[in-house]
């Protein structure tokens, strides 16, 4: 190692040893101060556990534990296979209002992608003829959608639609247009009713998004209906540790 490269590390490790408290609370410290001072900016990759562990010259359970609970407080965004990063601050999507996820990305000066695992016409199980009201079974437009922001899973979409109002849903471009655009634009909805509930992610989920199973997220159970008829039936699954559901409105007895 260089005289320059030891004095780097011997400055980073005389770092951790200035406050007081346990080894891996002074690792947590040394990773907020270099978010704080812009060295680290938001989305920028961490060094690895490895590379933290030498540089610093602690265990490799004092940084696991560090950055663990940095995940978890909001600083740190970790992705299974791929690193630690510095979070962005968590986005909120409105609760009340239904927006595009295109735009509400792009709104905050992210880049928008979308990813399309299915997208099919199938026969409507019993459930599904029951939230559709139908009465009988229907032909149900079905799709699977991941939503990135900046290159990050946070959202998956499944739809299931009325295919009998929009037969032609199965054959549409969901990676260049967004299914709001298109149901908007072909089915406009009238009223919505929605219903959220926290659950931990199962492997499908968590492979979608990049999590591990039984990691927390918010699903948001949607219905829509356009005229007298039910739409559309959805479950919008979001990464609880990278989204977060609000809205702020005034009451109508309010003013």
């Amino acid at each position: 190692m260089s005289d320059n490269a030891a004095s780097g590390k011997h400055t980073r490790i005389e770092a951790l040893s200035t406050s007081a408290g346990p080894l891996y609370e002074k690792v947590k410290e040394y990773v907020l101060a270099n978010i704080g001072s812009g060295k680290w900016s938001r989305h920028h990759k961490l060094p690895s556990e490895n590379e933290l562990v030498s540089a610093l010259g602690v265990s490799r359970m004092t940084v696991h534990r560090a950055l663990r609970e940095l995940t978890s407080e909001g600083y740190l965004l970790r992705i299974q296979g791929v690193g630690t990063f510095v979070a962005p601050p968590k986005p909120q999507s409105a609760l009340i209002e239904i927006k595009n996820i295109a735009n509400e990305i792009h709104q905050r000066n992210g880049r928008h992608k979308a990813s399309v695992i299915v997208l099919e016409t199938m026969p409507s199980s019993a459930e599904l003829t029951a939230a559709f009201e139908a009465g009988r079974s229907i032909p149900i437009g079905h799709s699977l959608i991941v939503h990135y922001e900046n290159d990050v899973p946070v959202q998956l979409e499944e739809r299931f639609v009325n295919a009998e109002l929009l037969p032609d849903y199965d054959k549409q471009d969901f990676e260049t247009i967004t299914t709001y655009d298109y149901l908007q634009k072909n089915a406009p909805l009238t009223e919505v009713e929605h219903v959220i509930s926290a659950i931990a992610a199962d492997e499908e989920t968590a492979r979608l998004l990049m999590l591990r199973p039984g990691d927390p997220c918010l699903l948001l159970h949607r219905r829509t209906w356009s005229g007298g008829t039910v739409a559309t039936v959805n479950k919008l699954v979001y990464a609880g540790g990278r989204y977060s559901l609000g809205s702020r409105y005034t009451p109508a007895s309010v003013g």
